[in-house]
């Protein structure tokens, strides 16, 4: 795991996220369990759990007893509305706002996104 990618067990999540919104995690799909994440990634099951336990917090994966946990309907397009909306705060708001301070309108951002990135 990256060091810098702030505590392991959000590390987890995250990668579990990661294959949700990929579409390589399909929704009713089983989750790696926690014995599996802490072999692969050489962890404390313990840890691997509380990065599970957190998905289950936020309605990303159910447990079914016995069984294991599954990833939920609806699953991609929740952690698609939380990501967009991550990136519009992250990235859109600051880009606009250095944008304002060097006198660039929102049309020559726009611009120049159509010209770096082109269309999508």
């Amino acid at each position: 795991m990256n060091e810098d990618g702030g505590p392991i067990f959000r590390q987890i999540a995250t990668q579990l996220e990661d294959s949700i919104v990929d579409g390589s995690l399909p929704e009713e799909s089983q989750a790696p369990s926690s014995n599996e994440l802490a072999a692969f990634h050489r962890i404390n099951p313990a840890t691997a759990a509380k990065g599970l336990n957190q998905l289950v917090a936020d309605g990303v994966l159910y447990k079914r007893r016995g069984v294991g946990m599954f990833v939920a309907t609806g699953a991609r397009d929740q952690l698609l509305k939380r990501r967009r909306s991550e990136f519009a705060d992250q990235f859109v708001v600051p880009l606009l706002a250095e944008a304002g301070k060097l006198g660039i309108s929102v049309t020559e951002v726009r611009a120049m996104l159509t010209e770096k990135g082109g269309e999508q």
